[in-house]
């Protein structure tokens, strides 16, 4: 069992920075892939960026590629989603979630561990 919950999520202008956080306890933090998922109210979640056990492996949906960076620190147990240039389309609930597979995967329901999820609004 692995337990996840964010931080860092807040209210902030277009084009304005947050750094999400995703703590966690449990079974060995680094045995996992790491992604983070987003849901805006009426949409399905879509994946935003994951990363491998090691930090050497990241992906990241097009949408956000170039002002999102996902990082690892897996001697705190932790993953960050450090987002920049945020617009009124990042506007979401994040979430993160933990995945045993051999590979870093875009799809939700290859998750093993979901955290709660943390809110993101960005106003213009």
């Amino acid at each position: 069992q692995v337990q996840l919950v964010e931080s860092g999520g807040g209210l902030v202008q277009v084009g304005g920075s947050l750094r999400l956080s995703c703590a966690a306890s449990g079974r060995t933090f680094s045995n996992y892939r790491i992604g983070w998922f987003r849901q805006a109210p009426g949409k399905e979640r879509e994946f935003v960026a994951a990363i491998s056990r090691s930090g050497g492996v990241t992906k990241y949906a097009d949408a956000v590629k170039g002002r999102f960076t996902i990082s690892r620190d897996n001697a705190e147990n932790k993953v960050y989603l450090q987002m920049n240039g945020l617009k009124p389309e990042d506007t979401a609930v994040y979430s993160c979630a933990a995945s045993s597979l051999l590979s870093v995967t875009t799809t939700p329901r290859l998750y093993d561990y979901w955290g709660q999820g943390t809110q993101v609004t960005v106003s213009s």
